[in-house]
């Protein structure tokens, strides 16, 4: 098993940047898959972004540009730094991880991003 806590949400300004991470519990040499998610209200939780152990980066096209994935394994932690940041950003993300191995899906209890002015 491995648990993951999410940091770095809160209020931001439209057009501006914020760094989420997202710490696990397991060393990252044990995780094939992370990703980044949303879920905004009254929606469906969508994927942002995920990287793989070779660090292989996927980005939703809509975000390309604006949100980067990256992951130190140093110290299991992943990142989504967001810049020109706009209201419909807001949602509470989530991280995700896959571990080898291990058929389960794994999720932190989110973190609430919100853009307004």
């Amino acid at each position: 098993q491995v648990q993951l806590v999410e940091s770095g949400g809160g209020l931001v300004q439209p057009g501006g940047s914020l760094r989420l991470s997202c710490t696990a519990s397991m060393s990252f040499f044990r995780i094939n898959v992370m990703a980044w998610y949303r879920q905004a209200p009254g929606k469906g939780r969508e994927l942002l972004a995920r990287i793989s152990a070779g660090e292989t980066t996927n980005t939703v096209n809509s975000e390309k540009g604006r949100f980067t994935i990256s992951r130190d394994d140093a110290k299991n932690t992943l990142y989504l730094d967001m810049s020109s940041l706009k209201p419909e950003d807001t949602a509470v993300y989530f991280c995700y991880a896959s571990p080898y191995g291990d058929p389960k899906d794994y999720w932190g209890q989110g973190t609430q991003v919100t853009v307004a002015s």
